[in-house]
């Protein structure tokens, strides 16, 4: 699956029946930075540390820590959103 087969999520979800009312977790992730425990206690108000990602790279779409898509960061009023770009193949079934 990709993100040229729209409604393939769909066709997914209607094959899950009961188990489609499971709740899971997604979440989106922007970036990571590798830091000693020592750098991570001394982490303080206002500090800036850069991630592992460049402005203009997707983002990750995880559900339940298994990322399934990628996407761009997208502004919805006044609150963040994720328009997906990717849908990895077998990245949902």
């Amino acid at each position: 699956m990709n993100a040229e087969t729209p409604g393939g999520l769909m066709a997914a979800v209607d094959e899950l029946g009961l188990f489609g009312g499971i709740s899971v977790r997604l979440s989106v992730e922007v970036g990571a930075v590798r830091m000693s425990l020592r750098e991570v206690l001394a982490l303080q108000v206002g500090g800036i540390h850069a991630l592992d990602r460049r402005v203009d790279q997707p983002v990750d779409v995880l559900i339940n820590e298994r990322l399934i898509a990628r996407g761009e960061i997208v502004s919805i009023g006044d609150r963040f959103g994720v328009k997906l770009t990717e849908i990895l193949p077998g990245g949902v079934g």
